[in-house]
């Protein structure tokens, strides 16, 4: 998935991904310029990190 599907996905702009991925640990692949997801990766990661400490910085 790209940033603008994952942003999507969660309901965030595609700012929140990038501080996710910055300050958060977010699972995300770097591939030349763009990040990359994979949809059960960042499905766990939110469920390890309890959905609500994450969503809570909308």
């Amino acid at each position: 998935m790209s940033v603008d599907e994952i942003a999507e996905y969660f309901g965030v702009r595609r700012d929140t991904i990038y501080r996710w991925i910055n300050d958060k640990g977010m699972p995300a692949h770097k591939i030349g310029r763009l990040w990359k997801f994979k949809k059960d990766e960042t499905d766990e990661w939110v469920r390890e990190r309890k959905a609500g400490e994450v969503i809570k910085g909308k």
